[in-house]
């Protein structure tokens, strides 16, 4: 039996380690956000510490029904004040690992779901 991949119509992660992430055959090395109805956006925030209220205020602008936010190599929730633009447009929230984030992104917007992965991409060091 011939096992074909599965093709996907959104843009999908194709692979991702400490510090960078693999959209197609490029690598990014920079936090960046990346949406199942084909949105590519940097995010400028080099670390977890540079995060802000702001940040969130610009995934609440995307319309998605869901943002999983890749919190970098180990989980850390944002402030709860951060979420009051993805509150009020009712847009979920998931707060995962950086890699989970992509593992997940990838199942979600593989089944067709509005959805946007907003990835930190801390630099080893």
């Amino acid at each position: 039996m011939k096992l074909q991949p599965d093709k996907f119509d959104v843009p999908s992660i194709s692979g991702y380690g400490p510090g960078w992430v693999g959209v197609g055959a490029e690598k990014i090395t920079a936090s960046v956000v990346i949406g199942s109805k084909g949105q590519r956006l940097d995010w400028p925030c080099a670390s977890f510490a540079d995060l802000t209220a702001a940040h969130f205020a610009q995934l609440a602008g995307l319309d998605a029904e869901l943002v999983i936010f890749g919190s970098g190599e180990r989980l850390r929730f944002p402030q709860p004040a951060w979420l009051q633009p993805l509150i009020a447009r009712r847009i979920g929230l998931e707060t995962m690992d950086t890699q989970a984030a992509c593992r997940t992104y990838n199942i979600l917007a593989g089944e067709g779901r509005s959805v946007i992965a907003a990835l930190l991409l801390e630099q080893p060091g």
